[in-house]
């Protein structure tokens, strides 16, 4: 999922370990798709990509557009556009017209596909909220669990907790998506494209697939 939230702009992204193969999620199905919840799972995180994916894509066209070129060879984030992913696809939300966004759909899963990794990852993902949350929440507690109970430096402690978070949340946010909540669309084919509300009454694009074992 990507909000609206301003972020920095994403980095280059250098797949070092467990890099993506076109058939890892097909065989974790084939052997243990028994497990209740997994094939969901491995959708989604596909879908997750995809979403990102497109977010950029559209973002690079938009600079286009206006004449402004790309800088470092990589978009700069388009922070009027927000998605929303599930397992039949996924929500995009925004000023878009349709054409743009056919053939940012369709440009972003050729892309993933071919090796630019670095789009299944995005600074205004959800998960790095989360991350940056759970972390702050974390070291608050240890901070006041393990230091002297005085206000001052309680104070001192959740200063201190909320400056470690602020700065290790980015690169641990980034490698959640990396690692768990995205993988590379291999197993996706895409869906028709419809203009329809999702579960909290939004309208929005909405970008279907469908799963290729």
């Amino acid at each position: 999922m990507i909000n609206n939230t301003p972020n920095a702009l994403s980095q280059g992204w250098e797949w070092d370990l467990f890099q993506p193969q076109p058939h890892q999620d097909s065989d974790l199905l084939k052997y243990l798709g028994f497990l209740p919840g997994l094939r969901e799972f491995l959708i989604l995180r596909q879908v997750h990509a995809l979403e990102h994916a497109t977010v950029w894509v559209l973002s690079e066209m938009a600079q286009k557009a206006q004449g402004l070129g790309i800088i470092n060879n990589f978009p700069a984030d388009n922070e009027t556009l927000g998605g929303l992913s599930t397992e039949k696809g996924f929500y995009l939300y925004g000023q878009v017209s349709s054409p743009d966004l056919h053939r940012a759909v369709s440009q972003s899963l050729q892309r993933l596909k071919s090796g630019e990794w670095r789009l299944a990852i995005h600074p205004r993902c959800g998960t790095n909220l989360s991350v940056s949350l759970a972390l702050t929440t974390g070291l608050a507690l240890g901070a006041h669990l393990f230091l002297p109970r005085g206000p001052i430096e309680q104070l001192l402690g959740l200063t201190l907790a909320t400056a470690i978070a602020s700065q290790l949340s980015p690169d641990l946010g980034s490698s959640t998506q990396k690692y768990l909540t995205t993988a590379i669309p291999f197993n996706l084919e895409l869906g028709d494209i419809t203009v329809k509300s999702d579960f909290w009454g939004r309208s929005g694009y909405f970008i279907g697939v469908k799963w290729q074992d």
